[in-house]
Protein backbone atom coordinates (compact mmCIF):
# COMPACT_ATOMS: atom_id res chain seq x y z
CA UNK A 1 0.00 0.00 0.00
CA UNK A 2 0.99 3.62 -0.19
CA UNK A 3 2.15 5.14 3.15
CA UNK A 4 1.94 8.30 2.19
CA UNK A 5 0.16 10.33 5.28
CA UNK A 6 -3.00 11.84 4.28
CA UNK A 7 -4.94 15.17 4.33
CA UNK A 8 -7.98 13.87 5.65
CA UNK A 9 -7.34 11.63 8.92
CA UNK A 10 -9.78 8.98 10.37
CA UNK A 11 -12.33 7.91 7.28
CA UNK A 12 -12.48 8.00 3.74
CA UNK A 13 -14.70 10.34 1.99
CA UNK A 14 -17.19 7.38 1.03
CA UNK A 15 -17.86 6.13 -2.61
CA UNK A 16 -18.35 8.45 -5.28
CA UNK A 17 -19.70 6.31 -7.96
CA UNK A 18 -20.58 2.78 -7.23
CA UNK A 19 -19.19 -0.14 -9.09
CA UNK A 20 -21.59 -2.36 -11.09
CA UNK A 21 -20.98 -5.04 -8.74
CA UNK A 22 -20.39 -4.77 -4.96
CA UNK A 23 -16.87 -5.85 -3.72
CA UNK A 24 -18.28 -8.29 -1.66
CA UNK A 25 -22.22 -9.39 -1.55
CA UNK A 26 -23.35 -11.89 1.66
CA UNK A 27 -26.93 -13.01 0.54
CA UNK A 28 -29.25 -15.35 3.47
CA UNK A 29 -26.01 -16.86 5.31
CA UNK A 30 -26.80 -19.08 8.31
CA UNK A 31 -24.53 -21.12 10.23
CA UNK A 32 -25.64 -23.55 13.31
CA UNK A 33 -23.49 -25.07 16.49
CA UNK A 34 -25.84 -27.91 17.06
CA UNK A 35 -28.73 -26.98 18.57
CA UNK A 36 -27.39 -23.13 18.32
CA UNK A 37 -28.44 -21.39 15.29
CA UNK A 38 -25.84 -18.42 15.35
CA UNK A 39 -26.32 -16.85 12.31
CA UNK A 40 -30.07 -16.94 10.66
CA UNK A 41 -30.22 -14.99 8.08
CA UNK A 42 -27.42 -12.58 7.07
CA UNK A 43 -26.84 -10.55 4.63
CA UNK A 44 -25.08 -7.37 3.60
CA UNK A 45 -23.13 -5.98 0.95
CA UNK A 46 -19.87 -4.23 1.23
CA UNK A 47 -18.47 -1.90 -1.71
CA UNK A 48 -14.87 -1.44 -3.42
CA UNK A 49 -13.66 1.79 -1.49
CA UNK A 50 -16.05 1.70 1.87
CA UNK A 51 -15.78 1.33 5.49
CA UNK A 52 -19.18 -0.74 6.73
CA UNK A 53 -19.55 -1.03 10.51
CA UNK A 54 -20.90 -4.65 11.43
CA UNK A 55 -22.57 -4.36 14.42
CA UNK A 56 -24.83 -5.97 17.04
CA UNK A 57 -24.73 -7.18 20.72
CA UNK A 58 -22.46 -10.16 21.47
CA UNK A 59 -23.89 -13.52 20.36
CA UNK A 60 -25.83 -11.66 17.60
CA UNK A 61 -24.14 -13.46 14.89
CA UNK A 62 -21.39 -10.98 13.68
CA UNK A 63 -18.56 -12.89 15.04
CA UNK A 64 -19.23 -15.96 13.47
CA UNK A 65 -20.15 -14.23 10.56
CA UNK A 66 -16.76 -12.65 10.49
CA UNK A 67 -15.40 -16.11 10.75
CA UNK A 68 -17.05 -17.46 7.58
CA UNK A 69 -15.96 -14.68 5.90
CA UNK A 70 -12.01 -15.59 7.46
CA UNK A 71 -11.99 -19.13 6.46
CA UNK A 72 -12.35 -20.34 10.09
CA UNK A 73 -16.28 -21.66 10.09
CA UNK A 74 -17.99 -22.88 6.50
CA UNK A 75 -21.65 -21.60 6.18
CA UNK A 76 -24.97 -23.99 6.36
CA UNK A 77 -26.74 -22.05 3.69
CA UNK A 78 -26.08 -18.93 1.69
CA UNK A 79 -23.92 -17.39 -1.11
CA UNK A 80 -20.98 -15.45 -0.79
CA UNK A 81 -20.03 -13.37 -3.83
CA UNK A 82 -16.62 -11.64 -4.47
CA UNK A 83 -16.21 -8.94 -7.10
CA UNK A 84 -19.47 -10.36 -8.72
CA UNK A 85 -18.74 -13.99 -8.66
CA UNK A 86 -20.06 -16.67 -6.08
CA UNK A 87 -17.24 -18.27 -4.64
CA UNK A 88 -16.87 -21.62 -2.68
CA UNK A 89 -17.03 -21.08 1.20
CA UNK A 90 -13.33 -20.71 2.34
CA UNK A 91 -11.97 -24.37 4.17
CA UNK A 92 -9.19 -22.48 5.90
CA UNK A 93 -7.98 -19.21 6.83
CA UNK A 94 -5.09 -19.59 4.11
CA UNK A 95 -7.79 -19.82 1.32
CA UNK A 96 -9.92 -16.63 2.49
CA UNK A 97 -6.07 -14.73 2.30
CA UNK A 98 -5.59 -16.18 -0.99
CA UNK A 99 -9.04 -14.21 -2.02
CA UNK A 100 -7.45 -11.10 -0.63
CA UNK A 101 -9.17 -11.20 2.71
CA UNK A 102 -7.73 -10.33 5.72
CA UNK A 103 -9.07 -10.35 9.26
CA UNK A 104 -7.66 -8.52 12.70
CA UNK A 105 -9.63 -10.27 15.44
CA UNK A 106 -10.03 -8.46 18.98
CA UNK A 107 -7.63 -11.36 20.37
CA UNK A 108 -4.33 -10.37 20.16
CA UNK A 109 -2.95 -12.87 18.00
CA UNK A 110 1.08 -12.96 18.43
CA UNK A 111 3.59 -14.91 19.01
CA UNK A 112 5.08 -13.66 22.25
CA UNK A 113 8.47 -15.06 22.58
CA UNK A 114 9.17 -14.39 18.60
CA UNK A 115 10.39 -10.84 17.31
CA UNK A 116 8.41 -7.87 16.18
CA UNK A 117 9.56 -8.23 12.57
CA UNK A 118 8.94 -12.25 12.68
CA UNK A 119 5.41 -11.71 14.07
CA UNK A 120 4.64 -9.02 11.25
CA UNK A 121 5.36 -11.57 8.38
CA UNK A 122 4.18 -14.25 10.19
CA UNK A 123 2.98 -17.10 7.40
CA UNK A 124 4.40 -15.31 4.36
CA UNK A 125 7.70 -17.80 4.28
CA UNK A 126 6.70 -21.13 2.85
CA UNK A 127 8.63 -24.30 4.86
CA UNK A 128 12.04 -24.47 2.52
CA UNK A 129 12.31 -20.86 0.97
CA UNK A 130 11.83 -17.21 1.80
CA UNK A 131 9.40 -15.42 -0.50
CA UNK A 132 10.39 -11.83 0.89
CA UNK A 133 14.01 -10.33 1.06
CA UNK A 134 14.82 -9.74 4.47
CA UNK A 135 15.85 -6.18 3.27
CA UNK A 136 12.65 -6.14 1.85
CA UNK A 137 10.99 -7.13 5.23
CA UNK A 138 12.74 -4.80 7.09
CA UNK A 139 11.71 -1.86 5.28
CA UNK A 140 8.20 -2.41 5.18
CA UNK A 141 7.80 -3.29 8.26
CA UNK A 142 9.47 -0.26 9.59
CA UNK A 143 7.87 1.73 7.21
CA UNK A 144 3.87 0.23 8.38
CA UNK A 145 4.70 0.24 12.11
CA UNK A 146 6.61 3.78 12.74
CA UNK A 147 3.02 5.04 10.62
CA UNK A 148 0.70 3.20 12.84
CA UNK A 149 3.09 3.63 16.19
CA UNK A 150 3.77 7.29 15.31
CA UNK A 151 7.59 6.18 16.27
CA UNK A 152 10.12 3.65 15.15
CA UNK A 153 10.02 0.30 17.12
CA UNK A 154 12.82 -2.18 17.23
CA UNK A 155 11.98 -5.09 14.76
CA UNK A 156 14.30 -7.47 17.07
CA UNK A 157 12.49 -6.65 20.05
CA UNK A 158 10.27 -9.94 21.67
CA UNK A 159 6.40 -8.97 21.14
CA UNK A 160 6.31 -10.58 24.73
CA UNK A 161 8.25 -6.86 26.11
CA UNK A 162 5.46 -5.11 23.92
CA UNK A 163 1.95 -2.87 25.65
CA UNK A 164 -1.45 -4.66 24.92
CA UNK A 165 -1.46 -1.78 22.51
CA UNK A 166 2.20 -2.14 20.05
CA UNK A 167 1.20 -5.96 20.38
CA UNK A 168 -2.11 -4.89 18.87
CA UNK A 169 -0.71 -2.73 16.22
CA UNK A 170 1.82 -5.99 15.25
CA UNK A 171 -1.29 -8.03 13.73
CA UNK A 172 -3.11 -5.18 12.25
CA UNK A 173 0.51 -5.09 10.48
CA UNK A 174 0.64 -8.23 9.48
CA UNK A 175 -2.91 -7.82 7.58
CA UNK A 176 -1.86 -4.75 5.74
CA UNK A 177 1.74 -6.13 4.69
CA UNK A 178 -0.49 -8.26 2.00
CA UNK A 179 -2.54 -5.50 0.21
CA UNK A 180 -5.58 -7.23 1.31
CA UNK A 181 -8.86 -6.74 -1.11
CA UNK A 182 -11.36 -7.12 2.10
CA UNK A 183 -10.32 -6.15 5.28
CA UNK A 184 -11.96 -7.27 8.71
CA UNK A 185 -11.40 -5.21 12.10
CA UNK A 186 -13.05 -7.30 14.53
CA UNK A 187 -13.15 -5.50 17.42
CA UNK A 188 -9.41 -5.02 16.57
CA UNK A 189 -9.31 -1.06 18.06
CA UNK A 190 -10.59 -2.44 21.94
CA UNK A 191 -6.56 -3.18 22.51
CA UNK A 192 -5.42 0.04 21.17
CA UNK A 193 -4.14 3.24 22.79
CA UNK A 194 -5.93 6.37 21.43
CA UNK A 195 -2.90 7.39 19.15
CA UNK A 196 -2.72 4.47 18.00
CA UNK A 197 -6.46 3.85 17.34
CA UNK A 198 -6.38 7.44 15.66
CA UNK A 199 -3.06 6.52 13.50
CA UNK A 200 -4.88 3.58 11.93
CA UNK A 201 -8.11 5.51 11.47
CA UNK A 202 -5.68 7.02 8.72
CA UNK A 203 -4.54 4.49 7.37
CA UNK A 204 -7.99 2.96 6.73
CA UNK A 205 -9.31 6.21 5.21
CA UNK A 206 -6.46 6.30 2.47
CA UNK A 207 -7.20 2.36 2.50
CA UNK A 208 -10.71 3.08 1.07
CA UNK A 209 -9.51 5.71 -1.22
CA UNK A 210 -7.47 2.95 -2.99
CA UNK A 211 -10.63 0.99 -2.82
CA UNK A 212 -10.44 -1.45 -0.13
CA UNK A 213 -13.55 -2.57 1.58
CA UNK A 214 -13.36 -2.33 5.54
CA UNK A 215 -15.51 -4.18 7.40
CA UNK A 216 -15.20 -2.43 10.57
CA UNK A 217 -16.92 -3.83 13.89
CA UNK A 218 -17.00 -2.12 17.28
CA UNK A 219 -19.01 -1.31 20.01
CA UNK A 220 -17.94 2.07 20.35
CA UNK A 221 -20.28 4.40 19.08
CA UNK A 222 -17.72 7.44 18.67
CA UNK A 223 -15.50 4.92 16.78
CA UNK A 224 -18.34 4.09 14.55
CA UNK A 225 -19.77 7.56 13.72
CA UNK A 226 -15.97 9.03 12.83
CA UNK A 227 -15.79 6.33 10.36
CA UNK A 228 -18.27 3.80 9.30
CA UNK A 229 -19.86 4.82 5.98
CA UNK A 230 -22.77 2.90 6.23
CA UNK A 231 -24.21 0.34 9.49
CA UNK A 232 -25.64 -2.99 8.85
CA UNK A 233 -26.73 -4.38 11.91
CA UNK A 234 -27.51 -8.02 13.30
CA UNK A 235 -29.92 -9.02 16.01
CA UNK A 236 -29.76 -12.50 17.03
CA UNK A 237 -28.18 -13.95 13.60
CA UNK A 238 -30.63 -12.08 11.34
CA UNK A 239 -29.51 -8.48 9.84
CA UNK A 240 -32.41 -6.38 10.96
CA UNK A 241 -31.44 -2.96 9.50
CA UNK A 242 -28.95 -0.92 7.24
CA UNK A 243 -28.22 2.91 8.05
CA UNK A 244 -26.57 5.54 6.04
CA UNK A 245 -23.42 8.16 7.16
CA UNK A 246 -25.74 10.71 8.81
CA UNK A 247 -28.72 8.73 8.78
CA UNK A 248 -28.98 7.33 12.90
CA UNK A 249 -28.35 8.62 16.06
CA UNK A 250 -27.50 6.50 19.34
CA UNK A 251 -30.54 5.77 20.81
CA UNK A 252 -31.81 4.80 17.23
CA UNK A 253 -29.11 2.16 17.28
CA UNK A 254 -29.13 0.71 20.22
CA UNK A 255 -32.59 -0.27 19.70
CA UNK A 256 -32.06 -1.90 16.55
CA UNK A 257 -29.69 -4.10 18.30
CA UNK A 258 -31.13 -4.88 21.57
CA UNK A 259 -34.46 -4.31 20.83
CA UNK A 260 -34.58 -1.93 23.39
CA UNK A 261 -33.71 1.26 24.95
CA UNK A 262 -31.00 2.59 27.66
CA UNK A 263 -27.52 4.57 27.28
CA UNK A 264 -25.32 4.70 30.03
CA UNK A 265 -26.34 8.51 30.56
CA UNK A 266 -30.02 7.66 31.59
CA UNK A 267 -28.01 4.73 33.97
CA UNK A 268 -26.11 8.17 35.32
CA UNK A 269 -29.43 10.45 35.64
CA UNK A 270 -30.99 8.06 38.37
CA UNK A 271 -27.68 7.59 39.95
CA UNK A 272 -27.89 9.69 43.34
CA UNK A 273 -25.79 12.66 43.83
CA UNK A 274 -21.95 12.01 44.68
CA UNK A 275 -22.30 14.56 47.79
CA UNK A 276 -25.24 12.03 48.81
CA UNK A 277 -23.05 9.28 48.35
CA UNK A 278 -19.52 10.13 49.00
CA UNK A 279 -19.04 8.61 52.37
CA UNK A 280 -15.63 7.88 54.73
CA UNK A 281 -12.10 7.53 53.07
CA UNK A 282 -11.54 3.57 52.61
CA UNK A 283 -8.27 4.32 50.51
CA UNK A 284 -5.37 6.86 50.39
CA UNK A 285 -2.31 7.15 48.20
CA UNK A 286 0.57 8.69 49.69
CA UNK A 287 3.12 10.60 47.97
CA UNK A 288 3.08 7.02 44.72
CA UNK A 289 5.89 7.49 42.41
CA UNK A 290 4.75 5.86 38.91
CA UNK A 291 8.61 6.63 37.65
CA UNK A 292 11.39 7.36 39.74
CA UNK A 293 11.68 11.32 38.64
CA UNK A 294 8.04 11.60 38.75
CA UNK A 295 5.86 14.01 40.50
CA UNK A 296 4.07 12.20 43.59
CA UNK A 297 0.87 11.69 43.53
CA UNK A 298 -1.79 12.39 47.17
CA UNK A 299 -5.37 11.75 46.64
CA UNK A 300 -8.13 10.06 48.85
CA UNK A 301 -10.66 7.06 47.21
CA UNK A 302 -13.94 7.92 49.73
CA UNK A 303 -16.80 4.96 49.87
CA UNK A 304 -19.67 5.57 47.61
CA UNK A 305 -17.28 7.17 44.95
CA UNK A 306 -16.98 6.42 40.87
CA UNK A 307 -13.52 7.19 39.81
CA UNK A 308 -12.36 6.94 36.43
CA UNK A 309 -8.96 6.60 35.37
CA UNK A 310 -7.56 8.34 31.77
CA UNK A 311 -5.18 8.78 29.54
CA UNK A 312 -3.02 6.94 26.78
CA UNK A 313 -1.70 3.86 26.62
CA UNK A 314 1.28 3.24 28.51
CA UNK A 315 1.09 7.22 30.72
CA UNK A 316 0.97 5.48 33.75
CA UNK A 317 -3.00 4.44 34.58
CA UNK A 318 -2.59 0.76 34.43
CA UNK A 319 0.38 1.23 36.74
CA UNK A 320 -1.72 3.11 39.26
CA UNK A 321 -4.23 1.19 39.42
CA UNK A 322 -1.65 -2.14 39.98
CA UNK A 323 -0.43 0.00 43.08
CA UNK A 324 -3.71 0.23 44.63
CA UNK A 325 -3.84 -3.20 44.17
CA UNK A 326 -0.58 -3.96 46.29
CA UNK A 327 1.83 -4.26 43.19
CA UNK A 328 5.69 -2.70 43.30
CA UNK A 329 5.89 1.14 43.45
CA UNK A 330 8.87 3.27 42.90
CA UNK A 331 7.99 5.51 46.32
CA UNK A 332 5.07 6.21 48.04
CA UNK A 333 2.18 4.13 49.87
CA UNK A 334 -1.25 3.05 49.39
CA UNK A 335 -3.48 2.76 52.55
CA UNK A 336 -6.72 0.75 53.59
CA UNK A 337 -8.24 2.65 56.52
CA UNK A 338 -10.36 -0.23 58.30
CA UNK A 339 -12.41 0.98 61.32
CA UNK A 340 -10.25 3.68 62.46
CA UNK A 341 -7.08 2.35 61.57
CA UNK A 342 -4.62 2.13 59.19
CA UNK A 343 -3.27 -0.18 56.73
CA UNK A 344 -0.07 -0.32 54.39
CA UNK A 345 -0.94 -2.46 51.12
CA UNK A 346 2.31 -4.61 50.67
CA UNK A 347 0.75 -7.26 48.08
CA UNK A 348 -1.86 -8.33 45.86
CA UNK A 349 -2.92 -10.53 48.30
CA UNK A 350 -2.54 -8.43 50.72
CA UNK A 351 -4.99 -6.11 49.37
CA UNK A 352 -7.27 -8.58 48.91
CA UNK A 353 -7.15 -9.87 52.57
CA UNK A 354 -8.34 -5.79 53.41
CA UNK A 355 -11.20 -5.71 50.81
CA UNK A 356 -10.16 -4.98 47.63
CA UNK A 357 -10.98 -6.78 44.76
CA UNK A 358 -8.97 -6.71 41.60
CA UNK A 359 -11.08 -7.52 37.87
CA UNK A 360 -8.01 -7.71 34.95
CA UNK A 361 -8.15 -6.76 31.52
CA UNK A 362 -7.13 -9.27 29.98
CA UNK A 363 -9.97 -11.94 30.59
CA UNK A 364 -8.95 -14.72 29.17
CA UNK A 365 -5.45 -14.48 30.35
CA UNK A 366 -5.71 -13.37 34.12
CA UNK A 367 -9.02 -13.97 34.93
CA UNK A 368 -10.93 -17.31 33.27
CA UNK A 369 -9.75 -20.71 33.42
CA UNK A 370 -11.00 -22.20 30.47
CA UNK A 371 -11.13 -25.68 31.23
CA UNK A 372 -13.84 -24.88 34.38
CA UNK A 373 -17.40 -24.63 34.31
CA UNK A 374 -19.62 -21.32 35.14
CA UNK A 375 -19.62 -22.15 38.64
CA UNK A 376 -16.23 -23.37 39.10
CA UNK A 377 -14.86 -19.99 37.80
CA UNK A 378 -17.07 -17.93 39.41
CA UNK A 379 -16.65 -19.77 43.28
CA UNK A 380 -13.25 -20.23 43.42
CA UNK A 381 -12.36 -17.51 45.53
CA UNK A 382 -15.01 -18.11 47.84
CA UNK A 383 -15.02 -21.83 48.06
CA UNK A 384 -14.81 -21.90 51.79
CA UNK A 385 -18.50 -20.43 52.11
CA UNK A 386 -19.49 -23.50 49.97
CA UNK A 387 -17.88 -26.05 52.65
CA UNK A 388 -20.20 -28.14 55.17
CA UNK A 389 -18.14 -30.27 57.97
CA UNK A 390 -15.23 -30.24 55.11
CA UNK A 391 -17.64 -31.25 52.40
CA UNK A 392 -18.14 -29.13 48.90
CA UNK A 393 -21.83 -27.70 48.39
CA UNK A 394 -22.38 -27.98 44.94
CA UNK A 395 -25.99 -26.36 45.57
CA UNK A 396 -24.12 -23.51 47.58
CA UNK A 397 -22.59 -22.43 45.39
CA UNK A 398 -24.97 -23.03 42.41
CA UNK A 399 -27.46 -20.68 44.78
CA UNK A 400 -24.85 -17.75 45.40
CA UNK A 401 -24.16 -17.83 41.79
CA UNK A 402 -28.02 -17.65 40.91
CA UNK A 403 -28.34 -14.84 42.94
CA UNK A 404 -25.78 -12.74 40.87
CA UNK A 405 -27.22 -14.30 37.76
CA UNK A 406 -30.19 -12.78 38.76
CA UNK A 407 -28.40 -9.07 39.62
CA UNK A 408 -25.94 -9.22 36.88
CA UNK A 409 -28.28 -10.09 34.21
CA UNK A 410 -26.01 -13.29 33.16
CA UNK A 411 -27.25 -15.33 30.57
CA UNK A 412 -26.52 -19.19 30.54
CA UNK A 413 -27.96 -22.31 30.40
CA UNK A 414 -26.46 -24.69 33.24
CA UNK A 415 -23.62 -23.55 35.63
CA UNK A 416 -22.06 -26.52 35.00
CA UNK A 417 -21.64 -25.88 31.36
CA UNK A 418 -17.81 -24.70 30.40
CA UNK A 419 -17.56 -20.93 30.87
CA UNK A 420 -16.27 -20.71 26.83
CA UNK A 421 -19.92 -21.41 25.92
CA UNK A 422 -20.55 -17.60 27.25
CA UNK A 423 -20.58 -14.34 25.26
CA UNK A 424 -17.72 -12.03 25.93
CA UNK A 425 -19.84 -9.85 28.14
CA UNK A 426 -21.08 -12.88 30.31
CA UNK A 427 -17.85 -14.31 31.26
CA UNK A 428 -16.97 -10.71 32.35
CA UNK A 429 -19.93 -10.68 34.41
CA UNK A 430 -19.01 -13.71 35.94
CA UNK A 431 -15.55 -12.51 36.80
CA UNK A 432 -17.03 -9.84 38.11
CA UNK A 433 -19.97 -11.43 40.49
CA UNK A 434 -16.63 -13.54 41.55
CA UNK A 435 -14.90 -10.82 43.23
CA UNK A 436 -18.10 -9.19 44.02
CA UNK A 437 -19.14 -11.85 46.20
CA UNK A 438 -15.64 -11.74 48.20
CA UNK A 439 -17.47 -8.75 49.63
CA UNK A 440 -15.16 -6.12 48.70
CA UNK A 441 -15.19 -2.36 50.32
CA UNK A 442 -12.92 -1.39 47.37
CA UNK A 443 -13.28 -2.68 43.29
CA UNK A 444 -10.77 -2.21 41.37
CA UNK A 445 -11.58 -2.17 37.30
CA UNK A 446 -8.83 -2.57 34.32
CA UNK A 447 -11.01 -1.24 31.10
CA UNK A 448 -13.83 -3.99 32.40
CA UNK A 449 -16.50 -3.09 29.52
CA UNK A 450 -13.82 -3.52 26.62
CA UNK A 451 -15.30 -5.92 23.81
CA UNK A 452 -18.61 -6.06 25.15
CA UNK A 453 -21.55 -5.42 23.67
CA UNK A 454 -23.90 -2.31 24.15
CA UNK A 455 -26.11 -4.49 26.51
CA UNK A 456 -23.65 -6.00 28.52
CA UNK A 457 -22.10 -2.48 28.98
CA UNK A 458 -25.60 -0.98 30.08
CA UNK A 459 -26.10 -3.59 32.50
CA UNK A 460 -22.66 -3.12 33.78
CA UNK A 461 -23.19 0.82 33.71
CA UNK A 462 -26.60 0.24 36.52
CA UNK A 463 -23.98 -2.22 38.69
CA UNK A 464 -21.20 0.26 39.01
CA UNK A 465 -24.41 2.83 39.75
CA UNK A 466 -25.61 0.73 42.38
CA UNK A 467 -22.51 -0.73 44.16
CA UNK A 468 -21.75 3.46 44.36
CA UNK A 469 -25.10 3.90 45.91
CA UNK A 470 -24.32 0.93 48.26
CA UNK A 471 -20.90 2.57 49.59
CA UNK A 472 -18.80 0.66 47.47
CA UNK A 473 -16.00 2.87 46.10
CA UNK A 474 -15.40 1.81 42.65
CA UNK A 475 -11.98 2.50 40.90
CA UNK A 476 -12.38 2.16 37.01
CA UNK A 477 -9.72 2.35 34.12
CA UNK A 478 -11.67 2.85 30.88
CA UNK A 479 -10.18 3.66 27.26
CA UNK A 480 -13.85 4.86 26.62
CA UNK A 481 -14.12 8.54 26.26
CA UNK A 482 -17.89 8.58 27.48
CA UNK A 483 -17.61 5.94 30.19
CA UNK A 484 -15.75 8.70 32.12
CA UNK A 485 -18.27 11.93 30.56
CA UNK A 486 -21.34 10.02 31.70
CA UNK A 487 -20.45 7.97 34.24
CA UNK A 488 -17.74 9.24 36.79
CA UNK A 489 -17.61 11.03 39.78
CA UNK A 490 -13.89 12.27 38.94
CA UNK A 491 -11.14 11.21 36.43
CA UNK A 492 -7.80 11.27 36.89
CA UNK A 493 -5.69 11.93 33.84
CA UNK A 494 -2.65 9.91 33.46
CA UNK A 495 0.29 11.52 31.59
CA UNK A 496 4.16 10.01 31.31
CA UNK A 497 3.81 8.31 34.08
CA UNK A 498 2.19 11.25 36.60
CA UNK A 499 -1.48 12.57 37.48
CA UNK A 500 -1.47 15.54 34.93
CA UNK A 501 -4.90 16.11 35.56
CA UNK A 502 -8.02 15.92 37.69
CA UNK A 503 -11.60 16.30 36.72
CA UNK A 504 -14.58 16.22 39.11
CA UNK A 505 -17.96 15.01 37.43
CA UNK A 506 -19.17 18.99 36.26
CA UNK A 507 -15.73 19.75 34.25
CA UNK A 508 -15.51 16.05 32.82
CA UNK A 509 -15.90 16.75 28.69
CA UNK A 510 -14.74 14.55 25.56
CA UNK A 511 -12.51 17.58 24.60
CA UNK A 512 -11.43 18.57 27.79
CA UNK A 513 -10.16 14.56 28.05
CA UNK A 514 -8.23 14.19 25.50
CA UNK A 515 -6.73 17.76 25.41
CA UNK A 516 -5.60 16.90 29.03
CA UNK A 517 -4.07 13.10 26.99
CA UNK A 518 -1.78 15.05 24.96
CA UNK A 519 -0.66 17.89 27.47
CA UNK A 520 -2.97 20.42 27.26
CA UNK A 521 -4.07 22.33 30.47
CA UNK A 522 -7.12 23.13 29.44
CA UNK A 523 -9.63 23.50 26.63
CA UNK A 524 -13.00 25.26 26.45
Amino acid sequence: MNTARTEQPGRGPGVAEAPAAPLLRVANVAKAFGPTQAVRDASFELRAGEVLALVGKNGCGKSTMVKILSGVHQPDAGTIELEGEVIEPMATPHQAQQRGIFTVFQEVLVAETCSVLDNVWLGVDGTWRTRVPMREKRARARELLTRLLGREIDLGTAVEELSLSDRQACGIVRALLRDPKVLILDEATSALDVATRDLLFEIVGELSRQGVGVIFITHRMDEIERIGDRITVMRSGVTVGELGRGQWTTRQLVQLMTGEDGLASEERARLSSVDSRRGDVVLSVRGLKLRPDGRPIDLEVRAGELIGLAGLEGHGGHTFLEALRGGVVTEGQVVRHVAGQEVVIGSPSHAADNDIAYVPRERRLDAIFSWMSIRENFALPTMARDSRAGWLSLRSARRRLAAYKERLGIVLGSPEDSIMTLSGGNQQKVIIARWLAYGPRVLLLNDPTRGIDIGAKRDLYALFGALAAEGLAVVMLSTELDEHVELMDRVLVFREHELFREFERSEVTRERLVAAFFGEEDED
